[in-house]
């Protein structure tokens, strides 16, 4: 199904969002873990696509093989980090060739050690470039890309990081879907300002279940996302990881329930290649029309 016969108005889109194990046996119990994810009837899952494209043939494998054993639309992630762009056009081939549905279109993280990003020779130095390339060459494809309700770490301010986003929607993104956070009100601050800058795709929340205290610091100091004063201390309350892992799937269940009550389009979950956080998450919250 496409993109945009996927996301209507009467219904909630569901997703989530897997990475390539390193070794063949991660693969099998990655596997495994679908087949308990589908059983929440997700509208489609993703797969990431490491460094470099150094997971590229992991992640069509995958992506191909829950297809065919699911019979659920798949997403493999792209980037432009290391590739030139006859090199990403044989990705896209092999990627319709072995029935991918989506692409998420991503310029991708410098390359480990350094600072910025910087384009192979023949390459793309943006998303909006892969969007385009991906639009104009490869129709067949969904496209999806990333939105920073917190604004992109690297982005000068605000407006320049929303000016980025409105290019590559307007380079033929079907669908937007954000970086993690962790309160409510900076997606609806978010989403506000895509609608006054023209942005009428739809704007999917993506959520990352909290499993520890000590892999929330580690992340969301990466992605430089805010943890609410509430939360983290709650979370700073207790060293029992049983009990923060609780902590976080609350309030990842109050933030899922919140967001459909606003009316978001869909919901992404970053699940971490796990199931139990985010089937217990689902268990709790109503309105997800499956």
């Amino acid at each position: 199904m496409s993109l945009a016969k996927l996301f209507s108005p009467d219904r909630c889109v569901l997703s989530f969002e897997l990475f390539p194990p390193k070794s063949d046996d991660g693969v099998q119990d990655l596997l495994n873990t679908v087949v308990e994810l589908n059983a929440q009837r997700p509208d489609f899952f993703t797969c990431t696509y490491g460094a470099g494209g150094s997971t590229r043939d992991r992640t069509l494998t995958i992506t191909s093989q829950i297809r065919a054993t699911h019979q659920v639309p798949v997403a493999s992630h792209l980037t432009c980090v290391g590739s030139t762009r006859d090199q990403l056009r044989e990705y896209l081939k092999t990627a319709r060739e072995r029935g991918i549905d989506y692409i998420v279109a991503l310029r991708g993280d410098p390359p480990k050690g350094e600072a910025s990003f910087t384009a192979v020779a023949g390459g793309l130095r943006y998303a909006n470039e892969l969007v385009e390339l991906i639009r104009n060459e490869f129709p067949h494809f969904g496209i999806l890309v990333a939105g920073y309700p917190e604004v992109h770490q690297e982005a000068v301010d605000a407006t320049s990081d929303m000016a980025n986003l409105v290019r590559k929607v307007d380079a033929g993104a079907d669908a937007i879907v954000t970086q993690l956070f962790y309160d409510n009100d900076d997606f609806f601050r978010f989403r506000d300002q895509c609608v006054a800058a023209g942005i009428r795709v739809p704007i999917v929340p993506g959520l990352l279940p909290v499993l520890s205290l000590k892999q929330v610091q580690r992340i969301a100091s990466l992605c430089k996302a805010k943890l609410p004063n509430e939360f983290l201390s709650r979370l700073q309350q207790t060293e029992d990881l049983e009990a923060q892992f609780e902590i976080g799937v609350d309030h990842a269940a109050k933030q899922t329930q919140g967001l459909i009550d606003s009316g978001v389009p869909g919901i992404h979950f970053y699940v971490l290649n796990k199931c139990l956080a985010t089937n217990q998450i689902l268990g709790r919250v109503t309105g997800l029309q499956r």
